[in-house]
């Protein structure tokens, strides 16, 4: 969020995010060969580097909240990009900030540290008053606001002293900030009205005001110290950026109303008090308050010194000066004209300390002020996480975001002690402090001096300073938020977020802060859910599976499994959540794909009664016309396939979750329209959530149910077509991975092409065979004929393979590693027996948690997997079958592994092939070379087969 003074001096990055370091441990020792050269210092660094990226606006940031809010000073941004590289920008790059250096040998004296000093207090005075003037905006307060003014700037005294003491930045600089800002006079107005209402005193309005408030800061801050201590600053993220956006841009108004107010010494609350600016006399008040503040903004969006805001803000009231006494009017002319404030008696200390009397305090009014005090946290906090990461970005240095907002919270606690108010860092001040190079605490010392000394004076600097001055400095920030939230923003974000922000800042000038912001959040949240659904989505992919055939049978299976026109086997892949919002449109999209029509009727309506949101699926009679006219209007889409399918294959591996509406109104009106045609239906790949909710609906058979009804399928499979009996499946069948899915799908497929053709059995070898027929012949040299069809001159060649000179025979146990992510890649590997898992790391949240409690959900079991293998916090890809060659893309790239692999199986056995033991083929044999050549050419054609992506 921005601060008071956010674009004062015109110094700001275009993408505000936390710097971090990504430091990535060196890989592991190479398991399948050590490398030769990892002795070298060179082969080294080639293989186990270490990455240490600063990043700089070149990357992506990580922080899930850094770039929500301060990604949208473009204007500013475009300035701070044109600034030379000793502001730490590059020319060639001027949206993208480099990491910013100080002067390398930082300025110091005391005379720097009063001139830098000055420049911060110049900029910051004028806005404290103004903040007073807007937290304390209630009539009730006017007679006192010279007091009240003072209690802000002597808050500002407090927060600054807190980050000299607790901050670790020697050059932060810290004040009451405006995040809070609309917080504080939200509940000074409930207070002030609800006495009122009362009949209660003026006194006791002052006495229950800033106990309250100063109360309400206390407490922000142990809120604000406890998020630090456990690490919660991320739990602000939480809050939409364009819900932000639109309280930003009440800011904004509300700043330009109190501007406007001062101006014309009137309180502007409502719509209705800007008809004081149909007297002649306020609007000549006003002007000159409405032209410094644009001139404020046009100066520091378009000038690049960092001097030239201070500049004009002692330029101003010089100005004024100037004419009132060379024109004759003098301060008193003024002060009856009202451009400056009234004479008022002194406020010494001890009459401030007067105004509050704990006896008068209206303790009761606690909990009215409550939900707005609540709102405050999540606002201040949001800001001050993103001032850290402004500054953290500008110095090219991380930060501990946690650290410094436990730092902003033992601030906002000493300034509640002290009968303060919210504050936090001032990342534009801050910035310009750092980018001096004076680098120390003493300019903080002088700036509290400064604050100080205006606290126990006796002077009113509202009677002697011009009041269109201060009303111009807030008229300044409101054009500012107004501008870069409501006008500037739409360049950065979507055309639904866009009205967010506007729904967010209407409803806060219609509803009220608290209500407002929730109506935002709520807005949102429907936007989230439109979004998703529309995300979802399915895609048909040309995939088959990994088990080993022979060429015979792969021309079977293109011709009639996987044929571009007729196929029989249709792989689907499904992408995103699916939930209540998409499933009906994900089953018209996969309809469409394998040429299914599924009209109303066809739904199973008992199965719709038995939905936990049944109400959601039970249309009325007009919802169903209107969707069946809605079908009528819509011209038909034509579709690829010139007949259905015989296996519909679902890819559920990138569904992350599925909701019990989906699972019923989707996945099983699917299996069972598709029952009635015939069409088997997999699925493969889902996460233990969403197979649980298949389960537990109904939508996939128990997995002993499931087991017969394979059987079943394989065993008619082999009888002739015309004494086939019918199976009935109407569920979805389901797999571990897509590749065991489809090898399924084409086991079946084949032996029914056999059985119809010439009454033979596919000349695959399954798994469970391979014990009993390689017992008396070697492995590799039956598997790579078998893969290769080769002929009989060729596996007299191939008998050659046997000598272990020229591969080595490996055997694992279940789950013991075969392959290590990120390690030399010294060989490939043919599966000989048994099988390898392909995983990867980092999966976590495997709990399932029903309305019932805890569910002890066990996945489907695979006759690839070993059942005491245990994947821990691993997700698996794929498995490879006996016949599967792996790890030969890196071998030949001479790239680090891409993935981790382990055996599956108990006694698996791998024949793992060196680069010696190639060169050493190469050289004694090149015609047995050649068939390892092509070995290796039929794999990567496999493998790009079943590839998906769509680059």
């Amino acid at each position: 969020m921005s601060d008071n003074k956010k674009s004062l001096l015109g110094s700001f990055a275009s993408s505000y995010g936390a710097t971090s370091s990504e430091k990535k441990n060196g890989a592991a020792a190479a398991i399948d060969e050590e490398d030769p050269l990892a002795s070298t210092p060179h082969r080294s660094r080639a293989w186990h580097k270490h990455d240490s990226d600063l990043i700089t606006g070149d990357h992506e940031q990580p922080s899930s909240f850094v770039p929500l809010i301060r990604t949208m000073s473009s204007a500013r941004a475009e300035r701070a990009g044109e600034a030379t590289a000793k502001d730490g920008f590059d020319e060639g790059k001027r949206k993208r900030p480099v990491a910013a250096t100080p002067t390398e040998n930082p300025k110091g004296g005391f005379a720097y540290y009063i001139i830098y000093a000055i420049v911060n207090v110049i900029i910051s005075l004028p806005g404290l008053y103004g903040y007073a003037a807007v937290i304390f905006n209630n009539p009730a307060f006017s007679k006192e606001m010279n007091a009240l003014s003072k209690f802000v700037i002597f808050s500002s005294l407090v927060h600054q002293l807190g980050f000299l003491l607790f901050s670790s930045l020697n050059f932060a600089i810290g004040t009451v900030q405006d995040a809070g800002l609309i917080f504080l006079s939200s509940m000074s107005n409930t207070i002030a009205n609800n006495i009122l209402d009362d009949g209660g005193t003026k006194k006791e309005i002052l006495s229950t005001t800033l106990v309250l408030l100063s109360l309400g800061t206390l407490m922000l801050g142990f809120v604000l110290v406890l998020m630090g201590h456990f690490r919660l600053a991320d739990a602000v993220s939480y809050l939409p950026m364009p819900v932000v956006g639109g309280y930003l841009a009440f800011i904004g108004f509300f700043c330009l109303q109190a501007g406007v107010g001062l101006c014309i010494s009137e309180s502007i609350m409502t719509p209705r008090d800007w008809a004081y600016l149909l007297d002649p006399e306020n609007i000549l008040l006003a002007t000159p308050g409405l032209l410094s503040g644009l001139l404020m903004t046009i100066v520091s969006r378009k000038v690049d010194s960092d001097a030239a805001l201070p500049a004009l803000m002692v330029l101003i009231p010089a100005v004024f000066y100037v004419v009132i006494f060379s024109t004759g009017i003098g301060m008193e002319g003024a002060r009856e004209g009202n451009w400056v404030g009234q004479v008022s008696d002194p406020v010494p200390v001890s009459e401030m300390l007067a105004l509050i009397d704990f006896r008068l305090v209206r303790w009761g009014l606690i909990r009215k002020i409550l939900p707005t005090w609540a709102g405050m946290i999540f606002v201040v906090s949001f800001a001050s996480c993103l001032d850290v990461a402004a500054i953290s970005l500008d110095m090219g240095e991380a930060l501990d975001t946690n650290r410094e907002l436990a730092t902003v919270g033992l601030c906002n606690v000493m300034s509640g002690f002290t009968f303060g108010y919210t504050g936090s860092y001032i990342f534009s001040q801050t910035i310009f402090t750092y980018r001096t190079g004076v680098h120390s605490k003493w300019i903080g010392f002088f700036i509290m001096v400064v604050f100080f000394y205006v606290t126990v004076s006796p002077m009113n600097i509202l009677q002697m300073a011009p009041l269109f001055f201060f009303g111009a400095t807030l008229i300044f920030i409101g054009y500012d938020l107004l501008y870069e939230w409501l006008i500037e923003i739409r360049h950065k974000i979507f055309l639904s977020e866009y009205a967010i922000v506007w729904a967010t800042f209407i409803a806060i000038q219609v509803v009220g802060i608290d209500v407002g912001i929730v109506l935002g959040v709520l807005v949102a949240i429907v936007n989230h859910v439109v979004a998703t659904a529309q995300i979802s989505g399915v895609h048909r992919v040309a995939k088959q599976s990994r088990a080993v055939w022979t060429p015979k049978d792969y021309k079977l299976l293109h011709a009639h499994g996987y044929h571009p026109l007729r196929p029989k086997i249709v792989t689907l892949e499904i992408v995103g959540t699916v939930f209540f919002g998409s499933s009906l449109q994900l089953l018209e999209r996969i309809s469409e794909e394998i040429g299914l029509n599924i009209q109303q009727e066809e739904f199973d309506q008992d199965a719709l009664l038995k939905s936990p949101h049944r109400t959601s699926y039970q249309m009325s009679t007009d919802i169903r016309d209107r969707r069946q006219s809605f079908r009528e209007i819509q011209p038909a889409k034509a579709t690829v396939l010139r007949c259905q399918p015989q296996f519909v294959v679902l890819d559920l591996t990138l569904v992350p979750n599925l909701d019990a509406s989906a699972s019923r109104g989707c996945f099983l009106q699917l299996a069972k329209a598709c029952a009635k045609k015939n069409i088997i239906v997999c699925a493969a790949g889902a996460t233990p959530r969403v197979e649980w909710m298949l389960r537990s609906h109904d939508v996939a058979y128990d997995m002993e149910e499931e087991a017969r009804v394979e059987a079943k399928l394989q065993a008619r499979a082999d009888t002739p077509g015309r004494l086939r009996e019918a199976v009935t499946c109407d569920r979805v069948l389901l797999f571990l991975t897509i590749h065991e899915a489809l090898e399924f799908c084409e086991n079946v497929l084949i032996h029914e092409l056999n059985a119809d053709r010439v009454g033979q059995s596919p000349s695959f070898i399954r798994l469970d065979q391979y014990s009993q027929d390689l017992a008396d012949e070697n492995a590799i040299t039956t598997i790579i004929s078998h893969m290769l069809g080769l002929e009989q001159d060729e596996r007299k060649v191939l008998r050659a393979l046997e000598d272990e000179r020229y591969h080595e025979e490996v055997t694992f146990k279940a789950g013991q590693l075969v392959i290590n992510k990120d390690t030399y890649p010294g060989a490939f590997y043919v599966v000989l027996k048994g099988s390898v898992a392909v995983t990867t790391s980092g999966v976590k949240n495997r709990k399932i948690v029903s309305g019932a409690g805890p569910v002890q959900h066990q996945s489907r079991a695979s006759a690839m997997l070993d059942p005491s293998l245990k994947m821990n916090d691993d997700a698996l890809l794929s498995i490879w079958p006996v016949g599967g060659v792996f790890g030969y893309v890196d071998y030949i790239l001479e790239r680090p592994r891409r993935f981790k692999a382990v055996a599956a199986q108990d006694g698996t056995i791998c024949a793992k092939f060196s680069r010696s033991h190639m060169l050493l083929l190469r050289s004694e044999n090149p015609e047995l070379d050649g068939i390892m050549q092509r070995v290796l050419l039929r794999a990567s054609i496999m493998d790009l087969a079943g590839c998906t992506c769509r680059d």
